[in-house]
């Protein structure tokens, strides 16, 4: 993602949100701990994704300074997890090597009205059911097909076949052909 940035009118300069996070991060030598060994796992917050969403930027208590340490993490980690309190154990007790287990679960909810859209997936065994607020999309190379919440239903394709052993029934307000 690149970011444009004017810089005392003299003009435009780009930046990358890498570049926007750098001094956030902590740049301590490697093997350099920021308290000493840590027995156990601590609490820390996640303040940002990184790396398009590969590297989790926490912060941790006793940490000198206002740096971010580069994490990795055992969960799925999202947007919506931005500045929630996470559980974070450590690679050898060096604290420059966090790992986060799992992100602790607030005593409010989300805001409905600012919660990521989701798609839901629910699956008994028997019938899969997928649910999306605005649009489900099936695709596989040139073929699609496309479920509206208005009512739509889009299938495209190279090619198109419908086959019955019973009755094939075409029924609408009005059928066009060609």
């Amino acid at each position: 993602m690149k970011i444009m940035d004017r810089v005392d009118g003299a003009g435009e300069t780009e930046m990358s949100a890498a570049d926007l996070l750098r001094p956030l991060v902590d740049v301590r030598p490697e093997g350099t701990q920021l308290t000493g060994p840590i027995a156990g796992v601590v609490i820390g917050q996640l303040i940002a994704l990184a790396d398009e969403g590969r590297s989790p930027l926490l912060t941790l208590p006793g940490q000198l300074g206002a740096a971010a340490v580069r994490g990795r993490s055992t969960v799925d980690l999202h947007g919506a997890h931005i500045g929630c309190e996470v559980v974070v154990a450590f690679e050898g007790a060096d604290m420059r090597k966090p790992i986060i287990l799992g992100v602790l679960r607030r005593s409010a909810g989300w805001p409905l009205d600012q919660r990521p859209e989701q798609v839901n997936v629910d699956a008994d065994g028997e019938r899969l059911v997928v649910t999306a607020k605005n649009q489900l999309v099936l695709r596989c190379g040139k073929a699609s097909i496309t479920l509206t919440n208005t009512g739509k239903v889009l299938i495209e394709g190279a090619y198109i076949s419908s086959k019955s052993t019973g009755v094939n029934r075409i029924k609408g307000g009005s059928i066009q052909l060609n």
